[in-house]
């Protein structure tokens, strides 16, 4: 009687191609007591089962992927991801990140367009020029400082965010969260922007819109003890703030909207979390998709070189 054992014994007593043209697979079956079509059907299943290097390949990009996808909170498209895998000593093309991100269901933030009127003039201000026209990014460090104030809200009431980062490394060199807005918070997060630099900041141009918190006498004077150049933006339309614009848009949809905060210190404990990883861990397209941190490492290391 033939015996249904288990079929890799035949494959294991074949062992290579020489063998299998040495010894029939009847013969092997009738002697090993096994049956043919039980070999086959062995057969057919681990082949149906077992992947080609490619498609291991993409299986293994895809763990990886969805590894770096979570590092960055679920925010990183696929240029993002791509440079994270590279740096992890991946060699990958963004078409192909995408295509697997495609395949398994993730996907980046885009931030959209958005506007919450935070600026409110004050006409007895006397107003700086416009010494930035739109040139936010001079080449270098401490050239252009860029500040707004956002609207944010928590279960117990209304609460603003003021930030400084600088226009050229986009690092956010002091914020504030304040359940009121005036003149006060931004000179706190001058303060903070210049105690951050731990040097000096004179001649530094501190770039705002028309918001009467920016041309308040209390901010005309820190700026003066700091020495920082003030100006504002001419037409108060959005473009002459543009980069304080798109920082908000990508807090608020990469962090703000997906989440609830129930009291005033939860929501500041947050925007405190979030800038540290933004500073130190967010990859940023304009600076080699580095985070603002090592871009400015980056600068020092070749400064040091050179």
């Amino acid at each position: 009687m033939v015996k249904y054992a288990a079929p890799d014994a035949i494959a294991t007593t074949a062992g290579t191609t020489a063998a299998l043209e040495q010894f029939s697979i009847t013969r092997m079956a009738r002697l090993l007591g096994v049956s043919t079509s039980g070999y086959y059907q062995w057969r057919k299943r681990r082949a149906a089962t077992e992947l080609t290097p490619r498609q291991q390949r993409r299986a293994d990009l895809a763990v990886k992927i969805l590894d770096a996808h979570a590092d960055s909170h679920g925010t990183y498209g696929s240029p993002r991801i791509t440079t994270e895998l590279r740096e992890r000593g991946e060699t990958v093309n963004e078409k192909t990140v995408a295509a697997i991100m495609a395949e398994i269901g993730i996907e980046g933030i885009s931030p959209r367009t958005f506007k919450v009127r935070t600026t409110v003039t004050d006409p007895a201000a006397s107003f700086p020029p416009d010494l930035v026209r739109r040139r936010f990014d001079p080449g270098r460090l401490d050239a252009v400082w860029l500040t707004d104030i956002t609207y944010l809200t928590c279960g117990e009431g209304d609460m603003y965010l003021c930030a400084i980062r600088d226009g050229h490394s986009r690092r956010v060199l002091g914020h504030v969260v304040a359940d009121h807005i005036d003149a006060d918070m931004v000179c706190q997060a001058i303060d903070a922007a210049v105690a951050c630099r731990g040097r000096s900041v004179v001649g530094t141009v501190l770039h705002s819109d028309r918001g009467g918190e920016f041309t308040a006498i209390l901010t005309e004077k820190a700026c003066a003890a700091h020495r920082l150049k003030r100006s504002r933006g001419e037409t108060g339309i959005c473009w002459d703030n543009s980069p304080a614009e798109s920082f908000w848009s990508s807090f608020k949809h990469e962090h703000y909207y997906r989440h609830v905060y129930t009291t005033k210190a939860e929501l500041v404990a947050a925007v405190d979390n979030w800038i540290a990883w933004y500073n130190n861990k967010r990859r940023h397209s304009a600076i080699r998709m580095l985070s603002p941190v090592r871009y400015e490492q980056s600068l020092t290391g070749t400064a040091k070189a050179a």
